[in-house]
């Protein structure tokens, strides 16, 4: 099918393609986990919901390792230099390790704290308790297989890690059902059982891309080095776009704090909308991988021309897929929300979110495409700034006075798309004014 498109579609759509898929899954894979609780009741959606978006603080350190890897190793591809590219793998693998140990540390004695700070029912923060504690054993992992992610996608390979995810969620339903709902004598665990299952689940992959770079089957080869340089230029990169993901994490953690205030139904509604909509800007964040690489590795051969046209190809089709995407959320959303809960009152709340969410996807498409370029060329001072700005004057503030003043979740949520809009204007305007092109990392 591919074949189909021209030579330079064709680049785009190899790379883009198994990122979007992988991308998909990995939320497929946290959806799983939403539908199959929420058969127990919508404590149970609003615990694992409240405590899967807590992660984000996590999701904010890896972005160190994300994103300087990724413009790292992308600019050594480029330049063909692969063994210099496999010494600044290995020196993030070491780094990603030891970083995961008091990200561990922090998060066993700070996340259950989060369901109490949010003012949640009993009966959630009792739920919510068991479920972040037990997701802690999986930190060492994540951290070291993000790394092999992102080095593998700064390579242009992007199916292996598609093929690695595919069977990790066919895994991950198998051990919910076993140990969520206690089938086949395993253990009743309720939402204990879906923590659990994904900590195995990401135990597995973290050996299985061991295996594959220590057999020599990745683009890389393997070391024990460390380089203080390379680590050092990685970290000028990510240590902003880290930054930047946790004052996001800390705005979308506050806007969680104004939702939780209307109830459990509306609570629990948000956080299946949330994931509902994962279902289309996780494909967007797979493209977004693709800009990213594809940036990084222009920049590198000293193509800053082709790498800007390959992002705005990336673009084009990124906005189209999540332009048909936002049909579903317009115009079917209780059908979609069914899946998660049978709760009529969660439903209600979910589908409002999705009516509204969905208004906003192609300027998200921006969002997510341009955001990824200006990190892959080592421009993320710039998206720093921009993100903190629109995320605080354009969404925070005015969420908490408009629900302050008028007690009006709508206008709570109009709030939110407002910043999705002002962003990718914003982020539009930098693109095109080409100051990324002299940026070294």
């Amino acid at each position: 099918m591919i074949s189909l498109f021209p030579p330079k579609h064709q680049k785009i759509l190899k790379l883009s393609i198994p990122a979007a898929i992988n991308s998909l899954l990995d939320m497929l894979q946290v959806i799983t986990d939403l539908i199959m609780v929420g058969r127990i009741s919508a404590f149970a959606v609003a615990a694992v919901g409240l405590g899967l978006q807590s992660l984000m603080l996590v999701f904010a350190v890896l972005t160190v390792l994300h994103v300087g890897t990724s413009a790292l190793l992308s600019r050594f591809v480029g330049a063909g230099r692969m063994k210099r590219a496999s010494i600044g793998l290995s020196t993030l693998l070491r780094f990603a390790f030891m970083l995961s140990i008091p990200a561990m540390i922090v998060w066993y004695f700070l996340a259950s704290n989060i369901y109490v700070w949010f003012n949640t029912a009993p009966e959630v923060v009792a739920l919510g308790e068991s479920y972040v504690q037990m997701l802690t054993w999986m930190m060492p992992f994540i951290f070291i297989k993000l790394v092999f992610v992102s080095a593998l996608n700064s390579a242009g390979d992007t199916k292996t890690p598609m093929k690695v995810k595919i069977v990790s969620i066919v895994l991950n339903i198998i051990l919910n059902y076993l140990f969520i709902f206690g089938n086949y004598g395993f253990p009743e665990l309720g939402v204990m059982g879906a923590a659990v299952g994904t900590v195995i689940v990401n135990a597995l992959e973290f050996f299985v891309y061991i295996y594959l770079y220590l057999k020599q089957r990745t683009p890389f080869i393997p070391l024990w080095y460390y380089s203080k340089s390379l680590l050092a230029r990685a970290l000028k990169v990510g240590v902003p776009a880290s930054i930047e993901r946790s004052l996001t994490f800390g705005s979308f953690m506050l806007f969680t704090v104004v939702i939780a205030h209307y109830g459990t139904s509306v609570l629990a509604g948000y956080q299946i909308g949330l994931r509902v909509e994962g279902l289309a800007f996780m494909p967007g964040i797979g493209f977004t991988i693709a800009a990213m690489a594809l940036m990084g590795q222009g920049l590198g051969a000293k193509k800053p021309e082709q790498a800007k046209e390959d992002v705005l190809l990336v673009l084009k089709y990124t906005s189209g897929f999540m332009f048909f995407l936002s049909f579903f959320m317009l115009f079917m959303p209780e059908k979609i929300v069914w899946l998660f809960t049978n709760d009529e009152a969660t439903i209600k709340e979910a589908s409002l979110y999705l009516r509204i969410v969905g208004l906003s996807q192609i300027p998200l498409a921006f969002n997510f495409v341009l955001s990824g370029a200006l990190r892959g060329a080592g421009d993320t001072k710039r998206t720093l700034r921009i993100n903190l700005v629109s995320l605080w004057f354009v969404r925070i503030l005015p969420a908490f006075f408009l629900s302050w003043y008028f007690h009006n979740i709508l206008l709570v949520y109009l709030a939110m798309i407002s910043d999705t809009f002002v962003k990718a204007i914003w982020l539009w305007i930098t693109f095109q004014k080409g100051k990324w092109q002299k940026i070294k990392v």
